[in-house]
């Protein structure tokens, strides 16, 4: 068995590799003039394991290269982040169901896939080879546990997040919830006031991605006025776009952590054990 990465997820990957103590492989990156991205590498074996997270356009086309020079291995993609899994359904005439062609079309060229937390379980099926989505819910847990929190409260920012908070309090023995948000745009949410008692309290915002941050913000500043002590929030992907980071320690988060499906400054736990188990079983 050989690791290989895309660019985007060369920090994850050599993670990977030291826990299984196998290659991690070399892989020679340019651009032709026109733009088309290039790759070579000579240290291909009988079993390759693909990692790399879709979040832009141009992950796509790597993740496809690596699959095809892998041609004739047993493949596992290992795809931590899975851009476009929010488009799992039409929502308005004329859309695509970009989940579904993204799924299908990464699925066809290996044996196996392993996702991380994806945002709709419904579209796994649609990558047509065995599939298992992993949480980090348990390594969320070891990270909240390394706050100076005695008794943190768990929220999840909506209903789509109620579960990862409960699974989160439960392993940590701490007291959870969920608020109600209502999406006016997709960059805009109302939350709805609930009664939580929170005043003089530590809460950790948990969800499965920040994106803009508007729903975490959003929930913050309710959250704030109602007397919280502080607000930190933990998520799986930080993709952190449009100014996410600014927005929400503007607000008053005190801290945002996220795990290294997306690497960036914010990764403050790793993925890669998680995925190491699911690899060796």
């Amino acid at each position: 068995m050989k690791i290989i990465s895309t660019r985007r997820s060369q920090v994850l990957a050599g993670r990977i590799a030291d826990f299984l103590q196998k290659p991690l492989v070399d892989v020679r990156w340019t651009r032709f003039p026109d733009g088309e991205i290039y790759l070579r590498t000579d240290e291909i074996s009988n079993q390759m394991v693909i990692v790399g997270s879709l979040v832009e356009s141009d992950d796509l086309i790597e993740l496809l290269l690596l699959t095809d020079v892998c041609n004739g291995s047993e493949i596992t993609l290992v795809l931590p982040y899975m851009g476009y899994a929010r488009q799992d359904k039409q929502f308005n005439p004329g859309e695509p169901l970009s989940a579904r062609i993204i799924a299908r079309t990464l699925g066809s060229g290996v044996n196996r896939v392993i996702t991380i937390n994806l945002h709709e379980k419904t579209i796994i099926p649609y990558f047509g080879v065995p599939t298992t989505d992993l949480s980090l819910a348990g390594v969320m847990t070891a990270a909240i546990k390394n706050f100076s929190y005695k008794s943190p409260l768990i929220l999840g920012p909506d209903i789509g997040a109620a579960n990862l908070a409960h699974d989160i309090g439960a392993a940590g023995g701490w007291e959870s919830d969920h608020l109600h948000k209502v999406r006016l745009s997709g960059v805009e949410v109302r939350i709805e006031p609930k009664e939580i008692p929170v005043k003089g309290r530590d809460v950790v915002i948990v969800d499965d991605i920040i994106s803009t941050g508007g729903t975490q913000a959003t929930a913050a500043a309710m959250l704030l006025d109602q007397g919280a002590a502080s607000i930190c929030t933990v998520c799986v992907h930080g993709v952190l776009a449009s100014g996410a980071y600014t927005h929400l320690k503007s607000v008053g988060i005190n801290q945002i952590i996220s795990s290294d499906t997306i690497e960036s400054a914010c990764s403050g736990y790793s993925a890669a054990r998680t995925i190491v188990n699911a690899l060796n079983r």
